[in-house]
């Protein structure tokens, strides 16, 4: 059974903040400036040179500030509402958490998270099955890492980047094939850590 970020289980992991810094990427590793927890960068690193050669992690988002995650979090709901009119407020909130975290337990606004794909030598997006971001709805449910219509390919893809990641400790969120966390609560649940490492940061933190 999936374990969703809504869930009070989640919600009931402390948090002993660490008071790690967020680093930059190296531009290597992504698009445009992406900011996560050191510990996870390292961690991130040391993935990427695990890979096959001719294969590298891209990552397109880490640190989210409070307001974009509050922002994603509205947006979502509306479409999900519309979706459904007269749905109740719990099934609301655990809907929407299949694709964005409630703000408390968010790991993007912790720098504790972060969106990625694998790209081959020419910098091509390798086939994961869907786009990042793609809503269950988007992809009929193929956006869950364990989808079960994938094509042999994208399955590959997917099993080799949960290999890399999961070797540096990082967990999956199980809705979405692209998220992958270290430190923030979500990541103690699943791991049996006593507390989660890293809290939410103000956007200068990442300044």
């Amino acid at each position: 059974m999936v374990i969703l970020l809504s869930d009070p289980r989640v919600r009931a992991v402390p948090t002993i903040e660490c008071g790690e810094p967020l680093v930059r990427l190296p531009a290597d590793l992504c698009t445009s400036a992406v900011h996560v927890r050191a510990g996870l960068a390292a961690r991130l690193r040391e993935a990427d040179r695990l890979l096959p050669a001719g294969v590298r992690l891209r990552v397109v988002e880490g640190f989210r500030p409070a307001e974009r995650q509050r922002a994603i979090v509205a947006s979502y709901t509306a479409e999900l509402c519309a979706l459904s009119p007269g749905i109740g407020p719990d099934d609301l909130e655990r809907l929407t958490s299949r694709f964005v975290a409630p703000l408390d337990v968010a790991p993007h606004v912790a720098g504790a998270a972060v969106d990625l794909t694998l790209v081959d030598a020419h910098g091509d997006e390798l086939d994961l099955g869907t786009p990042i971001d793609a809503t269950p709805e988007q992809s009929a449910g193929r956006c869950f890492f364990a989808a079960a219509d994938l094509r042999p390919a994208q399955r590959a893809h997917r099993d080799l980047l949960a290999e890399v990641l999961a070797s540096q400790g990082l967990v999956n969120y199980p809705t979405e094939w692209w998220h992958w966390s270290y430190g923030d609560r979500y990541w103690a649940l699943m791991t049996g850590a006593a507390a989660a490492l890293y809290g939410p940061l103000a956007e200068e933190a990442a300044a």
